[in-house]
């Protein structure tokens, strides 16, 4: 839906002739306000989206998220975000499903990596147990990302190199990239005052912060001495190859797996394609490149790519719900 809305308010607006026309074609009073209209475009089944359903669930999908957030105040988006059970990306959630999965092919997985996933969700599962606190979060946080990285520091040490594996790395960095662009880009969109300040030299404190929610702070001072510039943090983001979390990193990760995978399944599908073209481009574009086109622009077609990436992926090694 988001999607959707934001390419339409990026669109010129429709013109009214054709917005009749629609009317008349479905027996609309455009003088009408939209809900009493809604039940008419439901009982007709008129797609919003092949993907998204009928309109009337895209609006009742808008209600119910509307509510929620006409409520939200920041402990309330922190409850959301952590522990809400209705909210599929949660904390708790996340961790639930992980775990699950893990448990439906536990035969696949090291002793020591499905003892680290249980532990973890274990021990996540109480500490979310109750509400989080304002004085307690930063501790909270901490202790989620301690045992994410003992999870993954433990499927990486014990886990065969098979397709499992390659599998499991192409998820999480098809992932990793979208969150990394995602954290980018509302850098420059959201948190900016203005976009008459973007490329100039803002506080540290913001730029510290999202090198920070990447695991990037040390080591990007490693290799710009703390020189805090929109163009430095946007490359070490995206075409450095040594920064794991680099959207250039992430597909170097990515082409090497499918590579892993073409030799076991004796053959490429057409996401080997759209892998090798991402990482050539990310590996031959500057930053200055970048910067002049649009970080913004780069950023959404690397996002759109990588969503394409994933979709061919499922599609090609027949992923079925």
């Amino acid at each position: 839906d988001a999607l959707h809305f934001y390419k339409r308010d990026q669109a010129d607006l429709p013109d009214l002739d054709q917005l009749e026309a629609s009317a008349v074609k479905f027996g609309l009073d455009l003088k009408k306000p939209l809900d009493q209209r809604m039940a008419k475009l439901d009982h007709l089944n008129v797609t919003f989206h092949a993907k998204l359903g009928t309109q009337g669930q895209r609006v009742a999908r808008i209600r119910t998220l509307a509510a929620q957030l006409a409520k939200v105040t920041g402990a309330d988006a922190v409850d959301f975000l952590l522990r809400d059970k209705s909210n599929p990306s949660s904390v708790i959630n996340c961790m639930e499903f992980g775990r699950n999965n893990a448990r439906m092919v536990r035969t696949a997985l090291t002793r020591e990596s499905w003892e680290a996933i249980n532990e973890s969700y274990l021990e996540i599962r109480q500490i979310l147990a109750k509400r989080v606190t304002q004085a307690s979060l930063t501790e909270v946080i901490e202790a989620i990302k301690r045992y994410c990285a003992l999870m993954r520091g433990t499927f990486s040490g014990t886990q065969l190199r098979d397709e499992t594996y390659n599998f499991s790395m192409l998820g999480s960095f098809i992932e990793r990239t979208d969150n990394t662009a995602r954290i980018l880009d509302v850098k420059y969109y959201v948190l900016l005052p203005s976009l008459l300040h973007v490329g100039a030299s803002m506080d540290n404190f913001h730029w510290q912060s999202i090198l920070r929610s990447v695991s990037a702070h040390r080591s990007y001072s490693w290799v710009y001495d703390s020189e805090y510039k929109p163009a430095n943090i946007a490359h070490f983001l995206i075409l450095n190859r040594r920064m794991p979390r680099s959207l250039a990193f992430c597909y170097e990760t990515i082409n090497s797996n499918l590579a892993h995978l073409a030799r076991d399944y004796g053959g490429q599908i057409a996401a080997h394609d759209t892998a090798a073209r991402t990482r050539n481009m990310l590996l031959t574009t500057s930053i200055d490149a970048v910067m002049d086109a649009g970080l913004h622009e780069f950023l959404e077609d690397c996002m759109v790519v990588n969503d394409k990436l994933a979709s061919e992926i499922a599609e090609g090694y027949r992923f079925y719900k």
